[in-house]
């Protein structure tokens, strides 16, 4: 057997970044059954439940594994002791990068030396990089950049981003993100779901949303705090409600961000309109099979925007985070981008209705574009795998 690492936040509390892992997982099997995944993780158990027909490690990243996270033995281990590291989602930046509960790229970068005189090349897989605002994480970044045989990126913006801090890199490839290539549960499986939470009742049809608990990281100084975010998200859905007479459905992606959901669906006038959808209840594939029939989606996390995509249902992005931009581009969609700093009842209400009425010749714009991506996704198991035949 060969050995590839896997990082990324593989902790099972993100419906995106499990979708990343098991479509990479997936994707590998399609053609190869000889390579062995080890995978640091904070929930080893959650690894084995689900990955576990495939051939998984989960290497504990606790104290008890002598480890603070993202810092420790258990890392080290896994990018030592292995044939090919890969580096996935978005998971090197410069933010708070003293603190490994939160910044995987000074540990990284730590151990990228090992890697490099170990001749063990790190590849970064349909991944995005940044923000990196200041010169520790350039220095941070160049160092696993030395170590580096390959950059996929997911998208433009990574690329961009290479490119403007002036690194020496391997050659960059521009493919899209694994979680495109979700499959959605049977019809008689999302029906016992649908029947079981009452969804998509109403006549006319159900919009989706989905917030984040980040507000104050993404919203500039004095422009837009948690209660003004909470009060335009329900201003909006009951604008929506009001003209269109449809239900609302909130998709949560990542368990911290039931508070604020919560928060949302408390100020809404017509909450019995409103129903609520999770990801400590729901798998990624069955959170993908509800979104595929809401009639459009506002979301904040990029993953619901990817889920979106990959079952053709049309978006909005609320644009909070560079990758949500990038991803949106990549897919011709980005016109459907409504900045943090412009957002009002008035211009998301808008935004909503446009694409509420554009709704069908959207989801025929995009199918060709997706299909495309979606190939390019799968595409990077064989680069990946002729770099690792050459070992």
């Amino acid at each position: 057997m060969r050995t590839i690492t896997v990082l990324g936040n593989n902790s099972g509390r993100n419906a995106g970044d499990n979708a990343i892992l098991g479509n990479l997982l997936d994707d590998f099997t399609l053609s190869r059954q000889d390579i062995h995944f080890k995978i640091p993780s904070l929930n080893p158990g959650f690894i084995n439940k689900y990955f576990g027909h495939h051939s998984v490690e989960p290497m504990g990243m606790m104290p008890w594994n002598l480890a603070l996270k993202n810092l420790g033995l258990p890392l080290y281990l896994a990018m030592t002791r292995t044939e090919m590291v890969l580096i996935t989602d978005n998971i090197l930046f410069d933010r708070k990068f003293n603190n490994p509960f939160v910044n995987y790229l000074k540990s990284i970068a730590l151990f990228s030396d090992s890697c490099r005189k170990r001749k063990i090349p790190i590849v970064f897989y349909n991944a995005s990089i940044g923000p990196i605002d200041h010169a520790v994480g350039r220095e941070a970044l160049q160092k696993v950049m030395d170590a580096s045989k390959l950059v996929i990126a997911r998208d433009n913006n990574t690329k961009d981003l290479i490119q403007n801090l002036n690194l020496s890199h391997p050659e960059i490839i521009v493919h899209a993100d694994c979680a495109l290539n979700t499959s959605i549960p049977s019809a008689d499986h999302m029906d016992r779901i649908i029947k079981k939470e009452d969804l998509f009742k109403g006549a006319n049809g159900t919009i989706g949303f989905n917030v984040n608990a980040y507000v104050d990281n993404w919203s500039k100084p004095g422009l837009l705090n948690r209660k003004d975010f909470v009060q335009i998200i329900a201003g909006t859905i009951d604008n929506l409600i009001d003209k269109l007479d449809i239900d609302i459905l909130f998709t949560v992606s990542q368990v911290m961000d039931l508070k604020i959901t919560d928060e949302c669906v408390q100020q809404v006038r017509n909450k019995d309109k409103v129903r609520v959808v999770n990801n400590n209840d729901y798998t990624y594939q069955e959170l993908a099979g509800l979104l595929q029939k809401v009639d459009i989606h506002a979301g904040l996390r990029t993953h619901t925007l990817i889920f979106c995509a990959a079952v053709n249902t049309p978006m909005v992005n609320i644009n909070a985070y560079p990758k949500s931009a990038g991803f949106m581009q990549t897919i011709g969609q980005g016109d459907w981008t409504l900045n943090f700093e412009d957002l009002s009842v008035d211009n998301l209400s808008a935004i909503m209705l446009k694409a509420w009425d554009r709704r069908g010749r959207t989801r025929k714009e995009m199918l060709p574009l997706v299909h495309t991506e979606k190939s390019k996704a799968r595409d990077s198991v064989r680069l990946v795998t002729e770099l690792l035949d050459k070992l």
